[in-house]
């Protein structure tokens, strides 16, 4: 799915987590530049102010690292703490909370962190939504569309629905994090297929969301480059469309 960094750069990525630990830092982050699923580990640990290493990783050419850190689904992202691993972005997300405390992610509150978790699940449910409007064309593209859709328009009715700046309210929570991918991804994903989703006068409460998540500095300081996302994903469309 994402592009291939140098082994050069893998060994010398390695070499700084060696180097990190040595000094007593030993939480690392093998992800992909392009996926939104590492970007919501990195928001979550930015925002609790935990050091870390990144680590690139190449999903066309798995180091050994990350097949022995996650032998199940042989995924990012993975964090390493301590030098064991934690896989699958929203359970690191939950290990970071009850790990750091500080700047928490889930309400404390009992019913409002359940009702937290009932969007994360929604969240995980309609991710793949994106995804297949760029990988399909014809009646599946169009099915993708109406999927889309009928997401926002759940989030604009009911999540977004009374609520302030954020679906946590005041301050972003783990909710926000989960569904980050529609505040950059998605207008990605409209330029490559010409597919328009949030245009004109629709989901206004989501727009005005898309817009305050995105000034948030440790969102803003990490998002992958626009130009280089379209790049990446128009001709991961288009191999994908060639081999149907």
């Amino acid at each position: 799915k994402l592009l291939s960094p140098s082994h050069e750069l893998i060994r010398q990525s390695v070499h700084q987590l060696i180097a990190a630990s040595e000094n007593g830092n030993s939480e690392a982050l093998w992800g992909a530049w392009p996926s939104p699923f590492s970007y919501r580990v990195i928001w979550a640990l930015k925002l609790k102010g935990i050091p870390f290493e990144y680590i690139e990783e190449d999903l066309f050419n798995k180091s050994p690292q990350l097949l022995q850190y996650n032998p199940v689904y042989q995924k990012i992202p993975v964090l390493v703490h301590g030098g064991r691993p934690i896989c699958e972005s929203m359970v690191i997300l939950e290990y970071l909370d009850e790990k750091w405390p500080q700047q928490p992610l889930l309400p404390s509150d009992p019913y409002e962190r359940a009702e937290a978790r009932f969007w994360v699940k929604f969240a995980e449910d309609k991710v793949s939504c994106s995804g297949m409007i760029y990988q399909t064309e014809g009646e599946k593209l169009e099915k993708a569309r109406r999927d889309a859709l009928e997401m926002l328009t759940i989030l604009e009715e009911h999540g977004l629905n009374g609520k302030k700046k954020f679906f946590g309210g005041d301050n972003i929570n783990i909710v926000d994090i989960a569904f980050g991918w529609i505040a950059h991804w998605m207008g990605v994903i409209e330029e490559i297929t010409g597919v328009k989703l949030i245009e004109g006068n629709k989901f206004p409460l989501l727009k005005a969301w898309m817009h305050n998540f995105k000034e948030v500095s440790f969102i803003s300081e990490n998002l992958p480059n626009r130009e280089k996302m379209a790049a990446f994903f128009r001709a991961r469309r288009s191999m994908i469309l060639s081999s149907a």
